[in-house]
């Protein structure tokens, strides 16, 4: 009985979420778009008018994060961030680079149901999640200029991209996952020889010549985003490892392999970084929590440690069997967007 609740809930759930045509017939297929050819509008062609003034706005706070709400900010009612890290150290290039969690298209994906937090999200209710947790801070007034200035200029990216449009590109783009868990010995060893580089050998990355934040940013530590982010999670890690690292590279032409990505990125989920509080609140259906979600509680029987670092594919296995044909959606991850 309990089970046939679920997948009654499940259903209820794809419902809402589901995108309507006008008259609550039902929606034709979304419009594919390219986000990999598309063009990004230039900053710099921003009017100086109200609109341009705020979009600009949004445009230097995903830039320069720290220095406008980090929390060594003169004014202490502005010190929304956490930490010191930039919205722009996961989102590249202003939140345009493909396959790097860009922005672009993302103001028409929302309302949105999303499974962490179990019900149809709003994009500042998306935005205040990436503040909480992957910048260990507080939410933004949803009526402050700061979140109206970070929602104007994700519209802005967004202009001429249809409502619900299927976006190729947006989040990040998968490894080949390998059939073990994840090794954080040898993924120590291909830290020290590629990462280390630039985030230090201690991960604690390298702070700007100028101001506060990072010209590389630590990916653990003190300074670092806490376990309730996405990237605290391995195949979410390794994705957007493989695809955008050493910094310059794109998903087009990557140099670690996908086992070289899935084990450094079980080192990198490994480490000690700032603990979310009340993350038991998240995914209230449990087996709709991604299988690589590194705290419980969970819907199955697997242990922790596999969920942190795999195998991942007897877990789906037994989430598909628990939820059946129609369970939930795609619990392999990684979550396209996660903050």
């Amino acid at each position: 009985m309990r089970l046939v609740k679920l997948v009654l809930l499940l259903a209820a759930v794809a419902a809402a979420a589901a995108p309507r045509a006008p008259g609550n017939l039902p929606a034709g297929p979304p419009v594919r778009i390219d986000l990999t050819v598309w063009t990004a509008p230039d900053i710099n062609r921003v009017g100086n008018d109200a609109a341009g003034t705020l979009i600009r706005y949004g445009y230097v706070l995903l830039t320069d994060t720290a220095n406008q709400i980090g929390p060594t900010v003169p004014d202490v009612t502005r010190r929304f961030d956490g930490n010191n890290l930039s919205c722009q150290n996961c989102h590249l290039r202003g939140g345009t680079q493909p396959y790097a969690m860009p922005l672009i298209g993302a103001s028409g994906q929302f309302p949105m149901y999303r499974a962490r937090e179990g019900h149809i999200d709003t994009l500042e209710e998306r935005i205040n999640g990436c503040m909480e947790r992957s910048m260990n801070g507080r939410p933004l007034p949803l009526a402050s200029r700061e979140m109206r200035a970070l929602t104007a200029y994700m519209a802005w990216l967004s202009k001429g991209i249809p409502a619900g449009a299927k976006l190729i590109g947006a989040g990040t783009l998968r490894i080949k996952e390998p059939a073990r868990a994840a090794d954080p010995a040898r993924g120590a060893r291909i830290y020290g020889e590629i990462c280390s580089a630039c985030h230090g050998p201690t991960g604690s990355g390298v702070r700007a010549v100028n101001g506060a934040g990072y010209q590389f940013p630590p990916l653990w530590g003190a300074d670092s985003y806490n376990n309730g982010g996405g990237m605290a999670r391995l195949l979410t890690a390794a994705a957007y490892a493989m695809h955008n690292m050493p910094f310059g590279i794109t998903y087009s032409a990557p140099t670690l392999k996908d086992e070289d990505a899935y084990d450094v990125a079980g080192y990198l989920v490994s480490q000690k970084r700032p603990e979310m509080r009340n993350l038991e609140k998240d995914f209230p259906i449990r087996l709709e929590k991604p299988v690589d979600t590194p705290y419980g509680p969970y819907g199955d029987d697997f242990t922790q440690e596999q969920h942190t670092l795999g195998p991942f594919a007897p877990i789906r296995t037994k989430v598909r069997e628990l939820t059946g044909a129609s369970g939930t959606a795609d619990p392999a991850g990684p979550d396209n967007g996660s903050g």
